[in-house]
């Protein structure tokens, strides 16, 4: 019989849940994102240093035209080193709504004005070192208006008919987690079943 000896601490035991900051040291400040150090004390009691990336969130849209055709955007990614297909999205300015943001940068990357949005979720995308929350919008009612990418953007708008968005592979044709998410309500959302 396999016996584990190690002592397993259980995060959230005896406490609120929450860690209690004990001290944080900014490393980088950036024109978008900001990298600091964290000492905390964490649920279990152990203290440790986390390092946190810091972004003001971000909008992503799952754009559907009354056609059916999923609008979708192609652009360069240097951090992932490949042309991606994903999601309409953008980051949340200072002052800004989620839901402001999403109409502003659909218009922006695809030329679309949503008269209707509806809120699907919000998510982290990757909570172990990012603080950034991601709220996931459905577009439809489209209307065509003049788009304008921010300077340091460049992208081309995909329409796919909705078969195709469907027999996308993840992995290969969709590989950033927020697309993924919002092409999984094809899926279940009840505008589309």
């Amino acid at each position: 019989m396999y016996q584990n000896t190690r002592h397993v601490r259980i995060a959230g035991v005896g406490g609120d849940g929450k860690a209690r900051l004990v001290s944080r040291r900014r490393i980088f400040e950036g024109r978008l994102v900001t990298l600091d150090v964290d000492r905390v004390i964490e649920p279990s009691g152990m203290e440790v240093e986390r390092e946190i990336l810091r972004h003001p969130g971000a909008a992503v849209l799952l754009a559907v035209t009354d056609e059916r055709k999923v609008v979708l955007v192609r652009q360069y990614r240097h951090a992932a080193g490949e042309l991606m297909l994903e999601a309409p999205a953008g980051t949340i300015d200072a002052g800004e709504e989620p839901a402001e943001t999403a109409r502003r940068e659909l218009v922006e990357e695809t030329g679309y004005f949503p008269n209707r949005l509806e809120k699907l979720t919000q998510f982290f995308p990757s909570p172990g070192v990012l603080e950034e929350l991601m709220h996931l919008y459905l577009a439809t009612d489209l209307e065509r208006r003049v788009g304008s990418l921010d300077d340091d953007e460049s992208l081309e708008p995909v329409e796919l008919e909705w078969e195709q968005a469907l027999a996308l592979e993840i992995g290969k044709d969709v590989r950033d987690a927020k697309t993924i998410i919002a092409l999984s309500y094809l899926r279940t959302h009840p505008l589309f079943t």
